[in-house]
């Protein structure tokens, strides 16, 4: 008889009664879920803001998130820039956890990516062969071959399978194929993948530096497939011992998720470029002190004019606001960023229900911190009105953040 899974919801702990052994307990920890002994078989198991599944031994663990799932899938595909290619599918809509929303989307994209075969595309590539193909790579072969004619070392464009779209493909199925999975179905149709991928290589990808595609006409219909891989890669992971899975797990921050969300739609209802609201990868580093040792990187700016000089500037809180409950350790990281950037003013924004925003005037320094809230328990539609009226927010710290820049350069 299988066990059925625990169930967590993240930030919110609980008491559990059973036997968890060291495997167990530091496969927990690794995923950020908070172990607190009691003694015998008895834990306070706590969530951090990481949702998912989590697989070591005997032992399966599902963390939910507090807002429906239906939404956290929008904010996911919008995020990735594919909630047009997904929202009409069924497995994105139901209460099913993470993994059970995201797998068999994946699985339904990739074949239809590759229907009609895989993409190829010309790859560079430089060997040593004992044939010239290409052009000769003269100053290598002089260094790794001085006066040995064969092989020669060579640079040639190969027209090939193997290109990056395909690889992510390969390596996101490999890496959820090797996940255990309820129901078994998509286990069976990952692994029916995976022969088409034969002439592919799998990625050795780092998390948090998976490579980023860029979608055009000829690639356009890998898209989904191809940012539903990234985002798996980014999110799935398992831990060999003595050539077995002792852990495996697929975790997706909601903290990241948020964040990313707020700042694709914030620049999207602002009608701004990448350069004008920038990616956290993208800032142009902000530094607190004159010597420029103490770096800051806010998420959320808006730069203009020829020196991309800070107009606005905020930062995006996945914690659970009360009418009195924001963290002053919040305010002063704010505060930060108002001084490093020479703004008279700042944006909070936190994932909270409906709340009026409030504002808190600094003493001595004359600087106003702004703290609002984004709604993410409404549709799709709902949610996408709300990021209107906060971008309406940003436009009014944007003007006054101009006449400041406007009175320091005057």
């Amino acid at each position: 008889m299988t066990t059925p899974p625990l169930e967590l919801r993240e930030w919110d702990p609980r008491r559990v009664e059973r036997s968890l052994d060291a495997d167990q307990l530091e496969a927990l920890e690794r995923v950020d879920i908070r172990v607190t002994p009691h003694g015998g078989d008895r834990y306070t198991l706590r969530p951090s803001s990481r949702i998912g599944v989590l697989t070591t031994g005997d032992l399966s663990v599902v963390v939910r998130p507090k807002v429906p799932m239906d939404r956290v899938m929008f904010v996911l595909a919008y995020t990735l820039g594919i909630w047009d290619w997904v929202r009409d599918d069924p497995a994105l809509a139901g209460d099913s956890d993470v993994m059970e929303a995201i797998v068999p989307a994946f699985v339904h994209h990739t074949e239809r990516a590759i229907r009609r075969g895989l993409r190829q595309d010309y790859r560079v590539e430089e060997e040593a062969l004992h044939a010239v193909r290409g052009r000769i790579r003269f100053s290598e072969q002089l260094r790794r071959r001085f006066a040995i004619p064969l092989p020669v070392e060579v640079v040639y464009d190969d027209f090939t399978e193997d290109i990056e779209e395909n690889r992510l493909l390969h390596t996101a199925i490999r890496l959820l194929s090797r996940i255990p999975m309820r129901p078994e179905r998509w286990s069976r149709e990952l692994r029916g993948l995976i022969p088409a991928f034969a002439a592919v290589g799998v990625g050795s990808y780092r998390r948090g530096a998976v490579p980023e595609v860029r979608h055009h006409r000829l690639n356009e219909h890998y898209k989904p497939a191809v940012e539903l891989a990234r985002l798996i890669i980014d999110s799935a992971s398992f831990e060999l011992r003595h050539g077995e899975i002792a852990a495996a797990s697929f975790m997706v921050d909601m903290n990241d998720v948020f964040e990313r969300f707020l700042r694709t739609a914030l620049r999207d209802a602002l009608g701004l470029s990448e350069q004008e609201w920038p990616d956290g990868k993208n800032f142009r580093r902000l530094t607190l002190d004159r010597d420029g040792h103490i770096g800051l990187e806010p998420d959320l700016m808006w730069r203009s004019g020829p020196g991309n000089t800070p107009v606005f500037v905020g930062d995006a809180k996945y914690k659970h606001l009360k009418p009195d409950g924001f963290k002053h350790g919040d305010v002063y990281q704010m505060l930060a960023y108002c001084i490093a950037s020479d703004l008279p003013s700042g944006l909070l924004v936190y994932a909270a229900e409906e709340h009026e925003p409030t504002r808190h005037v600094i003493r001595n320094i004359d600087k106003t911190i702004e703290i609002a809230a984004l709604d993410l328990s409404g549709d799709p539609g709902a949610i996408l009105e709300d990021v209107g009226r906060i971008a309406g927010l940003v436009r009014e710290h944007c003007a006054r953040g101009a006449i400041a820049v406007h009175a320091l350069s005057a």
